[in-house]
């Protein structure tokens, strides 16, 4: 093999090993993260209960919040048009901003929905 396609596979082989140390990192923040939520808050006798209502104050701060952003997107929209804004650019990140989080609520929502057919579609 040529020093230039040794150098390549070096690179590459570096590059590798940044992805797999990033991954690594993300994965053990994630499981410390998600550690932290399923901890039981103290003096909750009903674990079931208590997931219903962290999942329900979950669920109603992500539609309050994509509410939000796209109540802002508006905003600066509608100030865009009567021009008391001239930067576009942020009136098109706050529109893709409130296109993105409304995506993902509406497959989470579409999840949600699946996942209650899938149980009461179960034979008992």
């Amino acid at each position: 093999m040529s020093d230039s396609g040794m150098q390549i596979r070096s690179d590459i082989n570096s590059v590798l090993a940044q992805m797999r140390s990033m991954r690594a990192s993300v994965s053990s923040e994630l499981t410390q993260n998600l550690r932290e939520v399923d901890r039981p808050e103290p003096g909750v006798q009903n674990l079931a209960a208590g997931h219903r209502s962290e999942f329900g104050t979950l669920l109603s701060d992500a539609v309050n919040s994509v509410n939000s952003l796209q109540k802002s997107a508006s905003a600066q929209a509608s100030a865009f048009a009567r021009g008391e804004s001239d930067d576009l650019v942020q009136v098109m990140i706050a529109g893709q901003k409130a296109s993105v989080g409304f995506q993902a609520l509406t497959q989470v929502r579409n999840r949600v929905v699946s996942a209650y057919q899938d149980i009461m579609n179960m034979p008992i």
